[in-house]
């Protein structure tokens, strides 16, 4: 599995403070421990950002890949943060992502088209929501690639994401058995008729309950996922067991 890191976000005190003063020192050590941790790509999310202070997420681009050789994932819903971003980057990076809502269609996958970039494939439809069973979200994937065939992107530049839930969800335990199956199905191209590349983003899970649900959850899950095919794992790649889990799946997979 890929790891992919899952720390420089909006939402990190360290990245907003960073970003309001136009301070790279921070970044800068952020990107060296996230380098030592030995993370395959590096996920930049710069958040919300009001019109006036968009420009940000140029500097958050610039500063990120001064200080690493990793490979970026480009992390907004907003076209616009991803067409600035993408003026900066000096390799092509990953567009994380395209679901089925229409700003994403008509703004974001455009951009990957034009600048040819493997693209992450949200399984949403054009509500936002991820709908919760095996066949609803292979539907999606089937119904998303259209788009993007139509768009000029192939489906060997796609990584589908069937979406994590929250553990706070009624039915999470569920959707999770449905999101591992889907990895499998998409994993053994039992979809595409070949096997095509899958990712999920594990922090989704403890989202917001962190401090009273524990990293077992997370490294059970990623197990089983990687056990399904799991392509992707988009990360806290500072957490130690977690990076344990995955140098041991890595090692197993060999």
């Amino acid at each position: 599995m890929i790891s992919i890191a899952d720390n420089i976000h909006g939402l990190n005190p360290v990245v907003q403070d960073a970003m309001k003063r136009l301070d790279p020192r921070p970044i800068f050590d952020l990107v060296a421990q996230i380098n030592k941790s030995g993370a395959d790509m590096i996920d930049i999310n710069p958040g919300y950002l009001s019109k006036r202070y968009e420009d940000r997420v140029r500097f958050l681009v610039e500063t990120v890949q001064s200080a690493t050789a990793a490979k970026l994932v480009l992390d907004s819903p907003n076209p616009r943060l991803i067409e600035t971003g993408l003026s900066v980057c000096a390799e092509k990076p990953v567009i994380n992502c395209v679901s089925m809502e229409k700003v994403k269609l008509d703004g974001i996958l455009p951009l990957a088209a034009d600048h040819e970039c493997e693209l992450v494939i949200l399984l949403m439809d054009e509500s936002s929501f991820s709908p919760p069973g095996l066949e609803e979200k292979i539907s999606l994937a089937l119904e998303i690639h259209e788009h993007c065939a139509a768009a000029g992107v192939p489906l060997e530049r796609l990584i589908f994401d069937p979406v994590l839930p929250s553990l706070s969800w009624d039915d999470c335990w569920r959707r999770i058995g449905e999101a591992i199956k889907t990895i499998r199905f998409l994993s053994t191209g039992a979809v595409f008729e070949l096997p095509v590349r899958t990712i999920v983003g594990l922090s989704n899970l403890r989202s917001g309950s962190r401090r009273y649900q524990p990293v077992e959850v997370d490294l059970n899950c990623l197990a089983m996922l990687c056990g399904a095919g799991l392509d992707y794992g988009l990360v806290d790649v500072l957490e130690p067991n977690i990076l344990k889990m995955i140098k041991f799946v890595n090692n197993t997979l060999l």
